[in-house]
């Protein structure tokens, strides 16, 4: 249901514009990643408020709440990856199922309030550790257990298209 941050196949999104959401990466400076993540943690937190925020539009997508339950959970998985990353060079992390997640902590049933504060705490944990990443950081490798090989930069980047292209996934239709 959601794009996937674990595909081997993920270097377009820094290549060229979303197809769907129009995100293009070239077009955000990897210091504004902190200041981003905050903005998108607000509109997140307005999706919350929505009356449809249960109402899956079709039977094989997510509804807001879920969205917005995987934003939460895509901002912890990268807020530890960061973390790694920024130790040492070379950090190897296993692969995130998101759908088996979302099904194991019933994404439909969570209560859009703890969704909303959780999700506020996770954007800015993350938000403050990119803030906080050096020049020579910004080069350090991460590889996922499928080969993907990742820089903190190019890292950044990624993430930040996927908050984004979930926003468009859930505008209003």
């Amino acid at each position: 249901m959601a794009i996937t941050p674990d595909d081997k196949d993920w270097t377009w999104v820094l290549e060229r514009p979303c197809p769907e959401c129009g995100f293009d990466a070239r077009d955000v400076a990897i210091e504004e990643i902190p200041s981003l993540l905050r903005r998108l943690s607000g509109a997140w937190q307005e999706v919350l408020l929505r009356a449809d925020i249960r109402r899956r539009p079709f039977p094989d997508r997510w509804s807001p709440l879920e969205y917005a339950c995987h934003v939460r959970d895509l901002f912890r998985i990268f807020d530890q990856r960061l973390q790694l990353m920024v130790a040492g060079d070379g950090a190897r992390f296993e692969n995130w199922d998101q759908d088996a997640t979302a099904v194991e902590e019933n994404y439909e049933l969570q209560d859009p309030a703890v969704v909303s504060q959780e999700l506020g705490e996770a954007a800015e944990s993350l938000a403050a550790r990119f803030a906080r990443v050096t020049a020579p950081q910004w080069e350090h490798r991460g590889f996922r257990s499928n080969g993907s090989e990742f820089t903190v930069s190019t890292f950044a980047l990624y993430l930040a298209h996927d908050p984004i292209h979930h926003l468009w996934d859930v505008r209003d239709r």
